[in-house]
């Protein structure tokens, strides 16, 4: 028996007029930010106008759905479903004019982002990639045309702002929803120097006109697959190609100025602060270090995703080591440290949140640096090499090498020419790229060759 696609007609709440632009909508911002505006008592009042990453798969499958879908909570003993209305209008990245259209509009009070570490362009100074030749090509094209299409996220930010300034829309604010450290500065720091290269006037323009805020984000959302269609059509009686899974648990916490307004989001849940930084640590490097973690060094053992792997004592012992090192270095209190970190093990155990560790080893070029390279900083400093930190350096190196998840990175050419030959050798190298400071460190380069040779053997 056929059933209805999933559409405005019959399903969700009216379109909301388009407050907020979102670039790089994909699974997570549709269980996060979507979500918590969908729960905000103004969310009539907000809608989204998003637009895709450089594939057009999301467009493409939410529009003909009014941009509706369904988010599935997976609890440990079955599944919630939920429409969410938020996305007004869904655009393929291609779409500059509709882009450019939404920042010409006064009421258009805020900007989101969710494009990863890697959209950020930033070189290994933590400046401006100004050589790369996406960015190269995207300022040559808005120096000639400032209504040109271009590739990279700074550089649709800076088109935006020149759209915006000529159109005199006034005040906006841009909320990043990237799991970077300091999301807010660092953007906006990206950003200003791309302004600089195509109109240095710009930048005069920014500095009274658009608000850096900073956020911290927090939800599992695997990956769609069949199974949650048909669970939706079993379920719910309606046709989702776009359903989004995601765990019971969530966290947002925001800092900064929104002079053009946004939605009541605290009445949402989320924690609105003064100071994003302590929140942002504690889940940079106890969540997102041990995801990275498990990515490299499970896989190697022959585990699929997160549930899986934390089952396994050897891998449970792992984390434990790396939340032992991470949660000493934290400024939160010890019992929130406790807290949080009982909470992860129980998302991690849900049996129901299938989040595969190939989707988050991607992009560790990106990720090591802020997740783990931190705290083994800190430990070295104190003339320390504990088994956490060292043992997340040695699985990356082994899964550039070849073993575990396959390599997926923004510079995988550059990561794995550097992992060639033995552990030791690629340690060195590997760090001369992303952590020079670190070296020279024989007794660190040995230290990661032995877990690197625990980690191969526990194999058997």
């Amino acid at each position: 028996m056929s059933t209805e696609r999933l559409s405005r007609r019959h399903h969700g709440r009216p379109a909301a007029p388009v407050r907020i632009v979102h670039l790089g909508v994909g699974n997570f911002t549709r269980a996060h930010q979507a979500w918590y505006t969908e729960h905000a008592p103004d969310a009539g009042e907000w809608g989204i106008a998003a637009f895709t990453g450089r594939r057009p798969d999301t467009a493409e499958a939410l529009g003909p759905q009014d941009g509706l879908y369904t988010l599935i909570t997976r609890h440990a003993d079955g599944d919630s479903f939920e429409i969410i209305s938020t996305l007004s209008a869904v655009h393929p990245a291609t779409d500059t004019a509709a882009f450019l259209d939404y920042l010409r509009a006064p009421q258009t009070a805020i900007v989101t982002t969710t494009v990863t570490e890697a959209g950020y362009m930033r070189g290994s100074d933590g400046h401006l990639a100004a050589d790369d030749p996406d960015v190269s090509s995207d300022v040559a094209t808005l120096r000639e045309d400032p209504a040109g299409a271009v590739r990279t996220t700074p550089a649709r930010l800076v088109a935006g702002f020149l759209a915006r300034r000529a159109a005199g829309a006034g005040a906006i604010t841009v909320l990043p929803c990237d799991n970077l450290p300091d999301n807010g500065p660092t953007f906006r720091g990206v950003v200003v120097e791309l302004a600089e290269l195509v109109d240095p006037t710009l930048t005069g323009w920014m500095d009274e006109n658009v608000s850096w805020a900073t956020s911290m984000v927090d939800r599992i959302t695997p990956a769609t697959t069949d199974a949650e269609r048909a669970a939706v059509r079993e379920s719910q009686g309606y046709d989702d190609v776009s359903p989004v899974p995601t765990e019971p648990f969530s966290e947002w916490v925001v800092s900064g100025e929104f002079p053009a307004g946004r939605p009541a989001w605290e009445k949402a849940g989320v924690k609105v602060v003064d100071d994003v930084h302590p929140f942002e640590q504690r889940k940079l490097w106890m969540l997102n270090g041990s995801h990275s973690l498990m990515a490299y060094a499970a896989t190697i053992l022959g585990h699929e995703t997160v549930a899986d792997a934390i089952a396994e004592p050897v891998v449970r012992g792992w984390v434990e080591d790396w939340w032992d090192v991470a949660g000493e270095h934290l400024s939160v209190p010890a019992d929130d440290v406790a807290r949080y970190r009982a909470a992860l093990l129980d998302r991690y155990s849900n049996p129901r949140v299938r989040h595969l560790l190939a989707q988050i080893a991607a992009d560790g070029s990106q990720k090591v640096p802020v997740r783990i390279l931190p705290a083994l900083r800190l430990e070295r400093a104190a003339g320390r090499l504990p088994a956490g930190p060292v043992r997340a350096l040695a699985a990356w190196v082994l899964h550039l090498q070849g073993h575990g998840a396959p390599v997926k990175d923004t510079r995988e050419a550059e990561v794995v020419a550097a992992a060639q030959g033995d552990v030791a050798d690629a340690v060195r190298a590997l760090l001369r790229l992303l952590g020079p400071d670190l070296l020279p460190d024989d007794e660190l380069v040995a230290a990661v060759t032995e877990r690197a040779e625990e980690i191969l053997a526990a194999r058997s």
